[in-house]
């Protein structure tokens, strides 16, 4: 599940047949986790709780504690339609990623429709109407240029008219410093209001993982521009920064709800963190 972090440890440099160690030194600790792209400032205040001599008991603690925080998990049956609004910048993975979220909800059984909000590129339009059709799921769509929040009325009062369950709303790739993309961004978040009241239900967050912690201030500003309720974390299958998500948990202190390790429809996993906190473990303490 978490192959990646063979990458991010170097694992594929190491003898994979390295016997189990009992314990390791701190200052080698440091420079793996600096390899594997985890913030300076983090890895101090991990290491300086820990003995010079490191056990995996003690460095599953430290790790584990990063993600103690209080998190506003939102579940995709506590409304119908459930409306999720996809943002990030140009090139993070947000059409491949509705794709597979839409995919996911479709093998649970659930009605899904999809929104072409991104009308700034026609591209975006035709390659999200493109998995539709791939997918057998109906999608609101229009030309370049239409007025996106348009597109998110529509979508929202066609899902209400056919019982939809799921309704996943595509946007433009915007970077946070465009003024007026951000308050059209503002404005479809208005309108899905008023379409449904309290939609869109979750503002997930795609972030590239093989951008590492650079990613932090994106997700930072995007999240005081319209309140971000998650994050998925993309592209991790071609990374050796899996670490990141240690800096990005302890930053953002928000779900993350997925991540993606393909490109296939499939390869949007659950994000376990016992899991990815112990695929680090074995790569640094051996199996």
């Amino acid at each position: 599940m978490f192959g990646f972090i063979k990458k991010a440890f170097g694992k594929s440099e190491k003898d994979e047949s390295q016997p189990k160690r009992e314990s390791v030194d701190k200052n080698e600790l440091e420079e793996l986790l600096l390899e594997a792209d985890v913030n300076y400032e983090l890895i101090e205040s991990i290491l300086e709780q820990l003995p010079q001599m490191v056990t995996r008991v003690q460095l599953y603690n430290s790790l584990i504690a990063i993600f103690d925080y209080k998190a506003n998990w939102i579940y995709p049956d506590s409304n119908k339609p459930f409306v999720e609004m996809i943002i990030g910048v140009n090139g993070a993975g947000k059409t491949t990623t509705i794709s597979k979220l839409a995919y996911k909800y479709k093998e649970d059984g659930k009605r899904v429709m999809l929104g072409a909000g991104d009308t700034f590129r026609a591209a975006a339009i035709e390659q999200l109407s493109l998995w539709a059709k791939r997918l057998d799921i109906p999608i609101v769509a229009t030309r370049q240029g239409h007025d996106p929040s348009a597109v998110v009325f529509d979508t929202i009062k066609s899902a209400l008219a056919k019982d939809i369950d799921n309704v996943i709303i595509d946007t433009a790739g915007r970077l946070h410093t465009q003024v007026n993309l951000s308050e059209e961004l503002k404005k479809m978040v208005r309108i899905a209001n008023k379409a449904l009241e309290g939609a869109p239900h979750r503002k997930l967050l795609i972030l590239d993982g093989t951008q590492g912690s650079s990613t932090i201030n994106q997700a930072k500003a995007f999240n005081e521009m319209i309140g971000i309720d998650g994050i998925i974390i993309t592209k991790l299958d071609g990374t050796a920064k899996g670490g990141a998500i240690l800096s990005i948990a302890n930053e953002l202190k928000m779900p993350i709800y997925y991540i993606g390790i393909g490109e296939q429809p499939k390869d949007l996993i659950k994000f376990d963190v016992k899991s990815y906190i112990n695929s680090i473990l074995d790569e640094i303490y051996g199996k």
